[in-house]
């Protein structure tokens, strides 16, 4: 059943299957950059299908109480994945197969991902783990990839499909309406896709709303393929979204130790993304290959509007970044072997300006930018993977990388022109041991690092916290190695997986404290390469088929970090990691009546976080005392008259319960009713 046999066990919250119950499925992915079934491939893999991705707002929710999945918000219209305790530019962002992360993403929760239109997702998939040789720089906690999708049409005459939908939901009062066109036959196919959805200001557990937190959002997606005969395929794809006017809460809001909130005016107006990819993939090519090139181009707009509090002035800003990305793959799969070998290149150039403007006058004066203007950020890898089956009950797997990083920052006011040249080897190996009937034991290795880019080289303006940052050139790369070892099960009326891991992140790059403050009274702060983490954890869930209706889904997700930091001139200090989610998970229980009725109960939950890290304890979103533990319960009810429509109506956070997910700058949704209509034709 598609809903649910996720081999990652990285199944919907909430959502019920759109087909009959029956065996559970095995699910092939991608995330070895080629097609495989996760019982082949040793790496611990979350994947989320496209019906979970469809009933959220924003395409990166999907993730929350998934197998080794954490979702921080820091206002609505963001939200940024949290794995294995790691977030921002420590996590890789894919779509299909080209980077997300740009120039100026930021070590801190990140809000691009916002920016894919989820209809165009067919599933997500999250490598949990350094699978260095394939992702290289920022694939450190691990690698988060959206998939998109692609029609298939089987006959010779031309023929369309389609979706209409819309949802309305009571906490924010947002109303979402969408639709989606495909038209092809087996030889070629295109798809149309649209979304809008408008949100009004969160209602939180109690019935209290906060405000300003409402937003817009539309995104757009158009893409065709052609398969001239059964060895090649061509792809080409445009995304376009925007969400353009959105507000920064946390600043907006006194927020915990604050009486006041820190600024008057904090907006992304607008955050912007425009993408295009085009892909050629031939079997049996070149040297009796399989190849495939893709070359994308993505576009950024990070604009802002703030004003600190009762500030005289106002600033505009305007902050892009234009990523070029070539990549090209060669490999072949035997019966017992495979192997793939590729170059990547990235070019992004970043263009930053900032404006003040008097409010008494209007008078608009310019002001040193976010980041250096002009600057650009050259990347270039090689690297090989391959897999082997030594036994009937032993497969390995493992890669090497060789990356080099050129970060050219432009001139400033305050910092000359500087070039930064990093390289860095990355590699991985992986075991899988059949030791009986559809029971595994897996393990991993990975060394793996991130670059610096122009954001942690550059960035001079205002961060969360009432902090401001000045640029420092001298920054090294962060370096990880990681190790997991776990058990997998996998027949047809149940799934198990249980992954424990440990990590040392070292070299990372952290604020410190300068202990002088800007004028507005903001703390001077300063990134440096003075931080070591060491994070443990355990990722576990299990997917079982009752009987022929019911089906019981449980996950459980646990981490712990320590960190150290020092270096000269630094007092030393060890104490809890920032930003480690509590230990929390999912318990659902869904029903498919096989024809006409569907229906899911589900429990999350988390315990409270009280280690918290001295950055943790001065950040306003985060309760000094700790983030209280809390357990949320929801339920959904489908209806289907026919194979074309679908009814639904679900409550979420039923007892209306006040409550954070810990990071997050807001409090969650209260009680929230969901009303969603879907017509397929």
């Amino acid at each position: 059943m598609a809903g649910l046999s996720v081999s990652a066990l990285g199944t919907e919250a909430g959502a019920a299957p759109e087909t009959g119950q029956g065996p559970l499925e095995e699910i092939v992915v991608t995330a070895t950059r080629r097609e495989a079934s996760v019982d082949s491939i040793p790496e611990a893999v979350t994947a989320i299908p496209r019906a979970a991705i469809a009933r959220e707002q924003l395409a990166i929710e999907a993730l929350a109480d998934t197998v080794g999945g954490y979702v921080q918000q820091t206002t609505p219209g963001q939200g940024a994945a949290i794995i294995r305790g790691l977030k921002g530019s420590a996590v890789l962002h894919l779509v299909d197969g080209m980077r997300l992360n740009n120039a100026i993403f930021r070590s801190a929760p990140t809000q691009y991902f916002a920016l894919v239109p989820g209809a165009a997702a067919e599933r997500i998939e999250v490598v949990r783990g350094t699978l260095a040789s394939l992702y290289g720089s920022d694939a450190v906690g691990g690698v988060v990839q959206l998939v998109t999708r692609r029609p298939a049409f089987e006959g010779e005459s031309a023929s369309a499909t389609g979706e209409v939908y819309a949802d309305v939901e009571s906490a924010d009062e947002s109303r979402r309406i969408g639709a989606t066109l495909d038209a092809g036959t087996r030889r070629w196919y295109t798809t149309l896709s649209g979304e809008l959805l408008k949100t009004g200001d969160r209602t939180i557990g109690g019935g209290t709303t906060v405000a300003p937190s409402g937003f817009e959002s539309r995104a757009f997606r158009a893409a065709a393929g052609l398969t001239p005969d059964d060895d090649t395929r061509w792809h080409v794809d445009l995304h376009y979204s925007e969400q353009p006017r959105t507000p920064r809460v946390d600043e907006l809001v006194p927020g915990f130790g604050e009486t006041e909130p820190a600024s008057s005016e904090f907006f992304f107006a607008p955050n912007r993304r425009i993408y295009g990819n085009a892909r050629h993939e031939r079997e049996r090519g070149i040297g009796g290959l399989d190849w495939v090139v893709s070359l994308a181009w993505q576009r950024v707009d990070d604009d802002r509007v703030t004003r600190d509090l009762d500030a005289p002035e106002r600033v505009y800003e305007q902050n892009r970044s234009d990523l070029w990305g070539l990549l090209t793959t060669a490999g072949k799969s035997g019966d017992r072997s495979s192997w793939l070998a590729g170059v990547e290149l990235y070019y992004d150039a970043v263009s930053s300006a900032r404006q003040g403007e008097a409010i008494a006058t209007g008078e608009l004066t310019s002001l040193t930018p976010r980041f250096p203007d002009g600057s650009e950020v050259l990347q270039g890898s090689l690297f090989l993977n391959g897999s082997l089956e030594a036994t009937e009950r032993t497969t390995l797997s493992g890669g090497l990388r060789f990356s080099e990083v050129e970060v050219r920052l432009a001139e400033t006011p305050f910092t000359p022109a500087e070039t930064v040249r990093t390289g860095d080897f990355a590699g991985d190996l992986g075991l899988i041991l059949r030791f009986a009937e559809h029971w595994q034991w897996i393990a991993n290795a990975g060394a793996g690092f991130r670059a610096p880019n122009v954001f942690d080289l550059g960035t001079l303006g205002n961060r969360p916290g009432n902090r401001f940052n000045i640029p420092n050139t001298a920054l090294d790369s962060e370096h990880v190695v990681q190790l997991d070892t776990g058990l997998r099960y996998h027949d047809e009326r149940f799934q198990f997986e249980a992954v424990v891991y440990s990590l040392r992140y070292d070299d990372r790059i952290t604020s410190v404290d300068t202990g002088e403050l800007t004028p507005s009274g903001r703390d001077i702060v300063q990134s440096v390469n003075a931080a070591r983490s060491d994070i443990v954890g355990l990722e576990a869930g299990a997917v079982a088929a009752l009987s022929d209706a019911l089906t019981l889904q449980v996950v459980l997700n646990y981490t712990r970090g320590e960190q150290r930091i020092e270096g000269a001139g630094l007092q030393t200090a060890e104490e809890p990691a920032d930003r480690i989610p509590p230990l929390g998970g999912r318990l659902e229980l869904s029903y498919d009546s096989g024809r006409a009725w569907q229906a899911s109960a589900w429990l999350r939950y988390a315990d409270a976080q009280d280690r918290l890290s001295a950055s943790d304890v001065a950040d306003t979103r985060i309760d000094p005392a700790g983030t209280a533990g809390w357990g949320m319960l929801g339920g959904r009810l489908t209806w289907l008259p026919d194979e074309n429509w679908s009814l639904s109506v679900g409550v979420d956070n039923l007892l209306d319960k006040r409550y954070r997910v810990h990071g997050s700058g807001i409090d969650a949704p209260g009680r929230n009713v969901t009303l969603g209509v879907r017509r397929r034709f």
